[in-house]
């Protein structure tokens, strides 16, 4: 190849061979790449469809773009982006820049479950490349746009999660704002991605530039010089640097696959798009990253080699949208310095200026002006094509061009860093304007500059006006990023929104709120007066529950089972999380379906718990309203909990059914048929449990007395139901706990079944009292009364009592080291059962100081003495029915008695129905004697 072509950069290669036999005492390695350069640059010039390439996000590659553009007038137009991405370009129009093209899918066949949701996303700036490409093709007549990039199921397909994404950015930079986290964990895709992938190539050229960070870098040797470049120069140049940084690559074998497989495949499409179409290479532009433009696979050009096979893509589904986009998501996801797309697009529009390029925008973009792009390129005349012709050689060895100080610029970026700087409560003055400026051209010297850069005025700032602390919510370095243009939030417009979006937008459009825009919305309605807001309502919960939380936030208002809603408060930011918004869009077309969808999901899940299941029926109850599902998650809950062998779920599991109970009771005639099969059978499962969960080290006090709570709350209902009472009896007297919250907890249960007397609990708590070797552990046996509150709330009086005769009776050299340890056992174990005790302990104890003196505990007072009672007087019980015995006349006809009425001289007669009834006491005979 390099002998085909040797001409055009014959002098090139001589003053490169010997450099290279110079610096390294004859030739190796280093002829070869540097020889190797000049070829991949040699090859890539005279290849006949015309390679473009590119840097990401470079206002120097998008002033050329838009001016080759011009001169070339191509008729197709192939773009390095994810070829399925296709069908939403047009819709850029809509939208306001900067946003992303979406690839996303929830449900996923051929890739490992947990890779799900698979999300890839591609940034689009006006100040790109890709975008003026984009532009041109889209609103000028007869051009066609081909996207010849690897499909976005070929990312996952090739390459692990997570492999595109660009290096991580610097653990001890600042955490970043909302803004750059607008792409989530989405895979970015790289359109022009260019930054040496050999660390020490990096740091040398840090080191030797004088700069901090690649970005700044890029803008000091790269992005300046190439800006009023022409358009050979400017090709061959980034070129030059493609094939650098890929010869310098480290040899990672998996990287290197990927990417040359990418070349290969966009290789295969762009031919097999020549032939369909019978275009011709010379009215073809192809537009990729210069990383990309200098390959060196068979399938290079358009007579490379036709031996890749492209593999078909899985049986997932994917979905497509736009999400918005922000300089800070660019540079988080791309590992950019912050603030360098900022300051790129600055640099873009200055160019624009200075060069007099007028660069091409959709018809009806947002926010743009009206264009003449499509009459500049209908009366433009095609160039011809002429011969390459070397202009590296002269780049090369061209001095650097010393920009003269534009003092201007620099006055008025030191004013106005010193205005925003008092706005935001630094004690600012115009002496610091003058520092910044003096100390900007400083640092500018000191790196070698005539002229600051932006990053030279950004230290100068950082140095000269932030202090030791910072006043407010920014510092000095991201103010400087926001008056250089601060980081631009896109904004999908409405007709590019998913139907779900829109119609989320239009049912809360009674609300009379711009909620498109970003920033907080306050929602206020006042249901009772405007029942139509109800439906409102109903949205705003169900977005809570599917969004992030700061999307719809409920300032006044609660939702709850049985209750209806009387006025609402809500902060509303659905502009701010217009992209979550978006992507609920993919999983559905309303998000009664994707709320649905997202509950089954979490039922059906194979690390689903009867506690999560339950969760699932009360959100299907008080969301959607839907009593199918609601019986069909239930039904599922009882299965799930009839499959398991832990009480880890039990509190849970408790709360949610007492809940449900509650609501189905007051709302309903009858009870559902899952509820019901529910109770029964947890009362089955848990009596089953319990005897290992008192002895189980890893089940905790408060799960044991939830399971109790489940079996004393629901007994009566599980009886009714057909279930044995002698299963729990039989599972308290198998219990058998040695931890003495656990055992004291198996106390109070054997007092509510009555196996153990009031009498007989007392005389036990004493007794632990009284052995010194237990009163270190006495407050677990009262954490665990307590936690026996739940399931047995009669206890109460006797907890307060057990607590109050502690205090009472041990001394303070024993009381005061434990008293820490009841206090953190109440307070983590519980909580929610302290009200009991002190609703509890304020009706026991006095209200006044005064009279606690003579206050007598309950439990300690004397029982006054019982008298005995006086034998009634013959006749004197009955003298009120011989009074008066209408009343009882009225009992007997109701009853159906037809006797008459005895005399009372006649004496008791109660034996009599012995003798009248004989076979009652036969019968009890019979009893007896068999017992």
């Amino acid at each position: 190849m390099s002998g085909t072509h040797e001409g055009t950069f014959h002098g090139l290669r001589a003053q490169l061979q010997e450099a290279a036999a110079s610096f390294a005492d004859g030739p190796d390695a280093l002829e070869g790449i540097l020889l190797g350069i000049v070829d991949d640059v040699d090859r890539a010039v005279r290849e006949p469809l015309e390679i473009f390439p590119v840097c990401h996000h470079s206002p120097a590659s998008a002033i050329a773009m838009a001016r080759r553009l011009r001169e070339k007038q191509p008729k197709v137009v192939y773009l390095e982006l994810c070829e399925d991405m296709a069908p939403l370009l047009s819709e850029l129009r809509n939208c306001k820049l900067p946003v992303a093209v979406q690839s996303f899918a929830t449900e996923v066949d051929g890739f490992p479950a947990e890779w799900s949701p698979l999300s890839v996303v591609a940034p689009i700036t006006e100040a790109s490349a890709e975008y003026q490409a984009i532009a041109y093709a889209l609103d000028t007549p007869g051009v066609e746009l081909v996207l010849v990039d690897r499909s976005s199921d070929h990312v996952f397909q090739w390459d692990a999660r997570g492999t595109e994404s660009a290096e991580p950015a610097d653990p001890a930079a600042p955490p970043a704002e909302e803004e750059a986290a607008l792409h989530g964990d989405a895979v970015g895709v790289e359109i022009g991605d260019l930054r040496p992938r050999f660390a020490e190539l990096e740091e040398y050229l840090l080191r030797h530039g004088k700069v901090r960070h690649w970005s700044e870098w890029w803008h000091q040797y790269v992005e300046l010089p190439l800006g009023d470049s022409d358009h050979d120069t400017y090709r061959q140049v980034m070129l030059l640097i493609g094939s650098l940084f890929r010869r310098l690559a480290p040899g990672d074998p998996h990287r290197v696959r990927v990417d040359e497989d990418r070349e290969r495949y966009m290789w295969t499409r762009m031919r097999e798009h020549l032939a369909a179409a019978d275009a011709d290479p010379a009215d073809c532009l192809y537009v990729c990253g210069a990383f990309h433009a200098a390959s060196r696979v068979a399938e290079f050009g358009v007579h490379g080699t036709d031996t890749f096979e492209i593999s078909p893509p899985t049986a997932t589904t994917w979905q497509h949208g736009l999400i918005p986009s922000s300089h800070a998501a660019i540079e988080a996801q791309f590992g950019l310095a912050a603030g360098s797309v900022s300051i790129a697009a600055t640099v873009w529009a200055k160019n624009l200026k200075r060069t007099r390029v007028e660069p091409f925008r959709l018809v009806g973009q947002a926010g743009a002006k009206k264009s003449r792009a499509k009459k500049a390129v209908a009366a433009a005349e095609a160039v011809p094509a002429l011969p390459p012709s070397d202009k590296l050689t002269g780049f090369l060895r061209q001095t650097p061009a010393l920009d003269r100080l534009d003092e201007a610029e620099l006055l008025g970026w030191s004013v106005e860093i010193v205005r925003a700087a008092r706005r935001n409560g630094y004690l600012a003055s115009t002496a610091d304007a003058i520092a910044v400026f003096e100390t900007s051209i400083l640092l500018a010297g000191m790196r070698d500059r005539t002229r600051p850069t932006p990053y030279d005025f950004q230290d100068a700032a950082v140095t000269c006006i932030e202090k030791d602390t910072v006043p407010g919510r920014r510092d000095v370095r991201r103010l400087v990023e926001i008056m250089m243009g601060g980081d631009r939030v896109g904004q999908v417009g409405y007709d590019a929104l998913p139907p779900l979006a829109r119609d989320v937008h239009d049912r809360l459009a009674p609300l009379g709120l711009k909620l498109q825009q970003s920033g907080v919305r306050r929602a206020l309605l006042d249901i009772a007066s405007q029942p139509e807001l109800e439906r409102c309502s109903d949205v705003l919960w169900m977005l809570r529950y599917l969004m992030p939380q700061g999307a719809a936030r409920p300032i006044m208002g609660e939702r709850k089972l049985g209750e209806r809603p009387i006025q609402e408060s809500w902060d509303l930011a659905l502009g701010t999380y217009q992209r979550a918004l978006i992507e609920l869009g993919y999983e559905g077309v309303s998000i009664e379906q994707v709320l649905e969808q997202r509950l089954r999901r979490l039922a059906y899940d194979r690390r689903a718990t009867a506690a999560s299941v339950l969760e699932a029926v009360e959100d299907a109850t008080l969301y959607l309203r839907s009593r199918r599902l609601a019986d069909e998650l239930g039904t599922h809950a009882l299965e799930v909990l009839s499959a398991e062998r832990s009480v880890d779920g039990a509190p849970e599991v408790l709360r949610r059914v007492r809940r449900l109970l509650a609501y189905y009771r007051t709302s309903e005639a009858v009870l559902p048929p899952w509820i019901e099969s529910f109770v029964k059978t947890g009362y089955a499962h848990y009596c089953t449990l319990l005897p290992t969960a008192f002895t189980d080290d890893d089940a905790t006090v408060r799960q044991v007395a939830a399971m109790l709570g489940f079996l004393f709350s629901m007994e009566s209902l599980a009886l009714s139901l057909g279930c044995d009472r002698t299963q729990l009896e039989l599972a308290v007297v198998q219990s058998h706990p040695e931890e003495p919250s656990k055992t004291a907890l198996l106390w109070a249960a054997q007092v509510h079944l009555g196996r153990l007397s009031r009498a007989d609990l007392r005389t036990r708590c004493d007794e632990l009292l009284g052995n010194p070797l237990v009163v270190p552990a006495y407050p677990r046996y009262l954490s665990g009364f307590v936690h026996a509150l739940d399931p047995v709330p009669g206890l109460t009086d006797f907890v307060v009592e057990a607590v109050s005769n502690a205090f009472g009776r041990l001394p303070d050299p024993v009381l005061l080291p434990w008293l820490p340890t009841l206090i953190t056992t109440l307070r983590s174990g519980g909580s929610e059962l302290a009200p009991l005790l002190i609703r509890e302990a304020g009706r026991t104890f006095p209200g006044r100081l005064a009279a606690l003196d003579t206050w007598m505990p309950p439990w300690r007072a004397q029982p006054e003495a019982v008298r005995p009672a006086r034998p009634a007087e013959d006749g004197r019980g009955c003298a009120l029915l011989a009074a008066h015995p209408a009343t009882c006349d009225a009992v007997a006809s109701l009853l159906g008695c037809e006797e008459t009425w005895e005399t009372a001289d006649r004496g008791p007669a109660g034996v009599a129905l012995t003798g009248r009834h004989p076979d009652t006491a036969v019968a009890l005979e019979a009893l007896l004697a068999g017992a």
